[in-house]
């Protein structure tokens, strides 16, 4: 079964049992303060979790497009990818564990053709915070899972939270028997042996957990589940790695033919970075030297590094695009809607990366030079690091230098620096997910609603080719992402925040209604991302001033929050500016 065909028979088995499809939210979130990228189908639907009445119902199903950074130097294995499909369910204060686990179970057993046999489930054990889930281990067993095959677990394994506060519950994961042998007596569905593959995971959030760690009810109930469509392709085509599924096969058998030095790993790290960066590139996102930018520019000059391992002309690169387009379109249709951009930015990056070896290159000249005057030969680790950090300059190709040199290189130094290196990344990316649900409070709604005055007030002041392509928002701060061609001056942006402060001071209502999306347009309402609205949007007017369609939350009006300051005005990336701005009460 080809992964589209998975994908459909999940959204249409979901529309059947009273399921709205909505679209995937773009990889690059809205207002949202993860900042990097969408990294499960629940993050664009953190609003509606909390109470926000979303307007296609209180049953959603639908596909997101995901990437997570954590992993990008394990991609190569066989099994890591930095881009993924998640298809989801969410039952928004609607139906609970029985029905949630009765449709996963009908879904799996009869849509997919997978046998009983082969599915494991494990539940929450409970601890002195919440009881053992003995309902949803029930729930399991009236479907027709045998109670040998359900299994306990605590809060590392079956409990989610976003971050340290917000709602929360016990989860339950569903495992398929790769029919490996058992590795041990004891072996199951938490060892990492590979016999058994997790494949779906159903969220029960019924708690509130606060900051002083106290567990609570919620008064609306919800699941969010999760089922991830590489690992499930993989699986039901009975392959060893997502790489052998239609997703990547066309560009893996090119590479093979191409290579004049072989490495199974090289070939899956270009095949995977190149479609990770051209969804990347296709939502709107461009190689910078921060955040997301910085995560796009790794990419992209790894799979180029890889490329070059391979020995294969980088002349390739374009057809190797056109390939995956072309084997991807039917998925993706955005890909070939946005082939010459995505070419551009690649072969930009390229050809910026070509020259940054280069650089690199007479830096190490200049660092042996130096050890040949003071008649040493082993290069320091801090100065291999020190090439890799600030000249971008892999390591791998600071050793071949090295041994063309006869010199050898302080290995240890430079691993101790660059483990010290990822953690802080791994954290850094982790602390821009933390907030997550918890982070919804009065000051970044205010803040929100703030993005939607900014927005006008800057078509009224800069013009209307002004479109939003980006906001974070923090309880500190908003930064805001927009399309413009030059510098603003500073009378631009006095005019700008007299402009919002004015609509602060005029303590306008800010009202909701939901109509369909084109009666929105119709309206005047400002649309972004057009592809990713279902038949009903909300919109929010903002008294005379602003009019945008948006999923909210927003203040009820505006002469509360505060007097908004602009903090700096810089480039983005090219044709692209960004505001930082505060409220200040």
């Amino acid at each position: 079964m080809k992964a589209i065909e998975i994908r459909n028979k999940y959204l249409n088995y979901f529309k059947r049992n009273g399921h709205k499809i909505i679209p995937s939210a773009p990889l690059i979130p809205e207002n949202d303060p993860s900042v990097l990228f969408n990294t499960a189908g629940m993050q664009p639907l953190v609003p509606y979790l909390l109470g926000e009445k979303h307007p296609e119902g209180t049953r959603l199903t639908d596909y997101q497009k995901c990437v997570r950074t954590n992993d990008i130097d394990e991609v190569g294995d066989n099994r890591h990818l930095t881009y993924f499909e998640m298809l989801g369910n969410w039952s928004l204060g609607d139906y609970f564990k029985e029905e949630a686990i009765k449709m996963s179970y009908e879904f799996l057993t009869k849509e997919l053709g997978i046998p009983v046999e082969k599915l494991s489930v494990t539940c929450f054990a409970g601890d002195k915070d919440c009881e053992r889930d003995e309902t949803t281990a029930e729930c399991w067993k009236k479907v027709g899972i045998p109670e040998e095959r359900i299994y306990y677990f605590g809060k590392d394994d079956n409990w989610w939270i976003a971050g340290n506060e917000g709602p929360c519950g016990p989860d339950t994961e569903m495992f398929y028997d790769t029919g490996k042998p058992k590795c041990s007596e004891g072996c199951n569905p938490s060892c990492g042996c590979g016999k058994y593959v997790e494949i779906w995971n159903n969220v029960f959030m019924e708690f509130y957990k606060s900051k002083d760690g106290k567990y609570t009810k919620l008064s609306q109930k919800n699941v969010d589940t999760g089922l991830g469509l590489e690992r499930m392709t993989m699986l039901l085509q009975g392959k060893k790695t997502p790489f052998e599924t239609e997703l990547f096969a066309p560009v893996m058998e090119k590479l093979e033919e191409l290579q004049k030095v072989d490495s199974i790993s090289s070939r899956r790290i270009v095949a995977e970075h190149l479609r990770s960066s051209m969804m990347i590139i296709s939502d709107g996102g461009r190689p910078s030297n921060i955040d997301r930018g910085y995560v796009l520019r790794r990419l992209i000059r790894r799979m180029i590094r890889h490329i070059n391992k391979l020995q294969i002309s980088l002349e390739e690169l374009t057809n190797l695009i056109e390939l995956n387009i072309e084997a991807l379109k039917e998925m993706y249709p955005e890909l070939e809607i946005n082939k010459e951009t995505i070419k551009s930015v690649i072969l930009e990056e390229k050809d910026k990366f070509v020259k940054t070896l280069e650089h690199g290159e007479k830096e190490f000249i200049k660092e042996m030079n130096k050890l040949k005057e003071e008649g040493k030969a082993k290069l320091e680790g801090k100065v291999v690091f020190k090439l890799y950090d600030t000249y971008g300059f892999p390591p791998e190709v600071t050793e071949d230098l090295a041994k063309e040199n006869e010199l050898e290189i302080d290995k240890e130094e430079f691993e101790k620096l660059y483990k010290e290196h990822q953690e802080l990344s791994r954290q850094g990316a982790e602390q821009k997910f933390k907030g997550g649900l918890a982070d919804q409070n009065e000051q970044t709604i205010a803040y929100h609603t703030a993005t939607h005055l900014l927005h006008q007030a800057l078509k009224t002041v800069l013009g209307e080719h002004v479109k939003q392509s980006g906001s974070n928002i923090t309880q500190e701060r908003l930064r805001f992402d927009f399309t413009h061609p030059q510098k603003m001056t500073p009378e631009e942006i006095k005019q700008v925040e007299d402009l919002v402060n004015e609509q602060i001071k005029r303590d306008l209502k800010v009202v909701c209604e939901e109509m369909t999306y084109d009666e929105a347009k119709a309206s005047g309402a400002i649309g972004l991302f057009t592809n990713k609205y279902g038949e009903k949007v909300k919109v929010y007017t903002i008294g005379n001033f602003s009019k945008e369609i948006c999923g909210g939350p927003h203040v009820e009006h505006t002469g509360d929050m505060g007097i908004f300051k602009i903090k700096k005005e810089e480039s983005s990336s090219s044709g692209i500016r960004r505001i930082k701005a505060v409220l200040i009460k």
